[in-house]
């Protein structure tokens, strides 16, 4: 919502303060359908020939990213810590092979089953699941493991970001399409070079409108939007980054509390629960987990 809200604020400010000056909507009217036409339509064929499909259907997904933020909340940073507490406080108490069945079936686990957003992710899962495999393979040196984890981590950030790259991207080339699209409209100015002061007043004008939407665009809306998708997708990182912190914690000898409290430093600040928040959220955990 904050996102439509800032769009709605460029509209208002840009064009209010464009026409409170005496500027003349007209013109701009007139030229928007072509200019715009040309303009996105370069921008798309650009960004379909610079990125594989996977990333475009990406980008299109990302619109959503831009609107709704950070897919994780406060609650869902609380819920993973939760869950880490359970699974490595069963480890340590029945060992390895015990959460073999949870990290096999997450969806018939009851440890898994009390926390059903974390249970849709795509990736949290898989990566809690694997690690975990590897602990049950004797692989319990905290160096090796968080090496292994570092890299998944590192992979699936550079996939994720990749739409919003590509539109950061199609935002650096926006000003220039701005500008072939003033081009052409020079050349049809000077095409119709005979025409009165006032004809050529409004084909220049329009030419002007095309380098105008190709800032516009770029650095009002496009490149913002990119800007915003990041950052949501790193926010969302971060949670993933619980899942190494708690197991690589506790692969040095911590106690199922202390390795979910080391965990609990690496929550964004404003997502982070307090100290007796995750104590009484830990508390709840059932003592057969």
């Amino acid at each position: 919502m904050i996102a439509l809200i800032g769009v709605a604020v460029i509209l208002v400010t840009v064009f209010g303060a464009y026409i409170a000056s005496g500027g003349k909507m007209s013109i701009i009217i007139h030229a928007l359908p072509f200019e715009m036409t040309m303009i996105m339509g370069a921008g798309i064929g650009a960004f379909l020939i610079s990125n594989p499909m996977h990333v475009t259907k990406g980008a299109l997904k990302d619109l959503k990213v831009a609107l709704k933020g950070s897919h994780w909340t406060k609650q869902d940073f609380q819920d993973l810590l939760c869950l880490m507490f359970a699974l490595i406080k069963l480890m340590r108490q029945k060992g390895a092979i015990a959460v073999e069945p949870h990290v096999d079936a997450p969806d018939k686990s009851e440890i898994f089953k009390r926390y059903p957003h974390i249970l849709d992710d795509h990736f949290v899962l898989p990566f809690i699941a694997d690690t975990m495999r590897m602990m049950t393979m004797n692989v319990n040196d905290p160096h090796q493991v968080e090496d292994a984890m570092e890299k998944q981590l590192k992979k699936h950030h550079a996939e994720i970001l990749a739409p919003a790259n590509a539109l950061q991207t199609l935002a650096d080339g926006t000003p220039a399409l701005g500008i072939v699209a003033a081009v052409l409209g020079v050349i049809k100015t000077m095409a119709s070079i005979d025409q009165p002061p006032p004809v050529l007043g409004l084909l220049i004008g329009g030419a002007l409108v095309g380098t105008f939407l190709g800032v516009f665009l770029a650095y009002g809306l496009i490149g913002p939007f990119a800007a915003r998708i990041k950052q949501a997708h790193q926010q969302d990182g971060q949670f993933y980054a619980v899942v190494r912190d708690a197991l690589v914690a506790f692969l040095h000898g911590h106690s199922p509390q202390v390795s979910v409290e080391v965990a609990r430093g690496n929550v964004p600040s404003h997502f982070q629960p307090s100290f007796q928040e995750l104590e009484a959220a830990l508390g709840q955990v059932p003592a057969g987990s």
